[in-house]
């Protein structure tokens, strides 16, 4: 009934591990996932691990990943990459890859994600986002709850962003964002994402404010995401609130906050340095 398969072929008792050819090297070992509350399990952990941050408002990412290498750098391990921006002003998830597991950022960077957040109808900013100041307002009370459910259900899919200008993209040599400061406008190419699902709802309180969840590909802008939507609705809208829930089949809710990371290894930090000097 045809050809063994290659499993059959060799024999179910043959376990013999592959060999490597001359320049192959080996397999690189996965990376240790530290969850709160409990520090690395061994200093030499510091040299391939993961760790879900739940990054506060107001910081960059890079404040973050500074804060972890002040750490980590004392554990003998100076490398330390984050796995996508978060805006200083947007909460949630960050991961950070610590010594060998830096290898890995591009695996969780290309991940789909999740956000929630807010946004307000009637007001558009340069930046999308509430870090710059209103500068266009359009009547927005037409919006009804059933044009919000069905402006965002049109949205999903295969879409199409012109990037903000208030954006860390290049365009000839120079982010977007030091153009905008000079007031300038730069043309942008399109980006390609894919939105699988956004529902937004209205507040119950403020009408003029609408909550929305989003899972999207690597690449959304969800700010872009918002002013879209309120262009498509016949008004405008600017980003007030953003939350990343989760990465992949990574969520917040696993994570560290930078302070109770710093509670649980800084002993441990102290006690091998101190070790060292010994």
């Amino acid at each position: 009934d045809g050809a063994p398969a290659a499993a059959d072929a060799a024999g179910d008792d043959d376990v013999t591990p592959r060999k490597l050819a001359k320049y192959e090297k080996p397999p690189r070992p996965p990376p240790h996932f530290l969850r709160p509350p409990n520090p690395p399990p061994t200093p030499e952990t510091w040299q391939n691990m993961v760790l879900l941050i739940d990054k506060p408002k107001g910081w960059t990412s890079f404040d973050v990943v500074g804060k972890t290498r002040w750490l980590s750098r004392r554990m003998g391990s100076k490398k330390v990459g984050h796995c996508g921006t978060l805006d200083p002003n947007a909460t949630g998830l960050l991961i950070l890859c610590v010594g060998k597991a830096t290898k890995m950022v591009d695996s969780f960077t290309g991940m789909d994600k999740v956000y929630t957040g807010t946004m307000k109808l009637g007001e558009g900013t340069p930046s999308q986002d509430c870090c710059e100041e209103v500068d266009e307002r359009l009547p927005w009370e037409h919006v009804s709850d059933a044009d919000l459910a069905a402006g965002a259900k049109a949205m999903e899919g295969d879409i199409k962003q012109i990037p903000p200008m208030f954006s860390a993209i290049k365009v000839k040599g120079e982010r977007l964002y030091k153009a905008a400061r000079r007031g300038e406008t730069v043309e942008r190419k399109e980006r390609a994402c894919t939105i699988n699902s956004f529902e937004v709802w209205r507040d119950k309180v403020d009408s003029q404010l609408a909550h929305f969840r989003v899972d999207c590909s690597k690449g959304t802008y969800v700010r872009t995401l918002a002013h879209d939507l309120g262009r498509n609705l016949g008004t405008v809208a600017h980003l007030t609130e953003l939350r990343r829930e989760s990465i992949g089949e990574h969520s917040v809710e696993d994570a560290w906050t930078v302070e109770s990371l710093f509670e649980a290894c800084e002993p441990q930090v102290e006690a091998f340095v101190a070790s060292k000097q010994m």
